[in-house]
């Protein structure tokens, strides 16, 4: 039996860290886990540098997106040795569409006001904006239900999203070609669990609902495990 490596792809104003649950026990199962840092710089960038990384792994992938790494894997899940794709909490983007696009259609979530934006320097260019969340609202909107000291550090150490990244339209929806796994996070504060339920319908995904916040991964590790494992067994050849 050949068994997927499982990639995993982190989203905005979070980092590799934020899968520390659940890497131990995708570990424990024999599996082989990468976790790239995701550069939050452009949706085709992002892409391209973890398509990058998926070329580089002999055999099968399993990629699996949180939140803003829901777009990412949606168009890098093109590469040829990607045999599946598991979103959590999640953009399932449609080819031709944007973030600004798919969240449009919906009401706001806590998070449009408590974002904070700044200036990034870019060679040869003007200055980009990046995107955080407010820090004292952080925990609230992004990750309720995470033990508190971990909120409060996870706050302070956020890796942002360009905003130039929001209006970006996604080159490709891997999605109608893979066989794809969704989780909605049924408390999530930070993108309307209503995104994330159209965007997996529309997918015809595998679909399970968690009450959680945004940050599932923290919050819930073993729903995520165990829907990493579900998905691990259905795409082993």
């Amino acid at each position: 039996m050949t068994t997927p490596t499982v990639v995993l792809v982190h989203g905005a104003f979070a980092d590799s860290a934020s899968f520390a649950a659940v890497v131990p026990e995708l570990l424990d199962d024999g599996l082989s886990v990468v976790v790239p840092a995701v550069p939050n710089r452009s949706l085709i960038g992002d892409a391209a540098y973890v398509a990058s990384v998926v070329r580089q792994i002999d055999g099968p992938v399993l990629l699996v997106g949180h939140s803003y790494g829901g777009a990412v894997i949606t168009v890098a899940g093109t590469e040829d040795n990607v045999v599946g794709l598991v979103y959590l909490a999640g953009y399932a983007l449609e080819e031709g569409e944007s973030l600004s696009e798919l969240q449009g259609g919906f009401p706001d979530s806590d998070l449009a006001t408590a974002l904070v934006y700044k200036p990034f320097p870019q060679p040869g260019a003007e200055d980009g904006t990046d995107v955080y969340v407010d820090v004292e609202r952080f925990p609230a909107v992004f990750a309720a239900g995470v033990d508190p000291q971990v909120a409060r550090v996870l706050a302070v150490s956020q890796r942002p999203l360009a905003g130039a990244a929001f209006g970006e339209k996604a080159p490709a929806a891997a999605w109608k070609t893979k066989p794809s796994w969704g989780l909605v996070a049924a408390d999530d504060h930070t993108i309307n669990p209503d995104v994330e339920r159209f965007g997996y319908s529309r997918a015809g995904m595998t679909v399970t609902e968690v009450d959680s916040s945004h940050l599932v991964m923290l919050a819930h590790p073993k729903a995520v495990v165990e829907l990493v494992r579900e998905a691990v067994r259905a795409t082993s050849a």
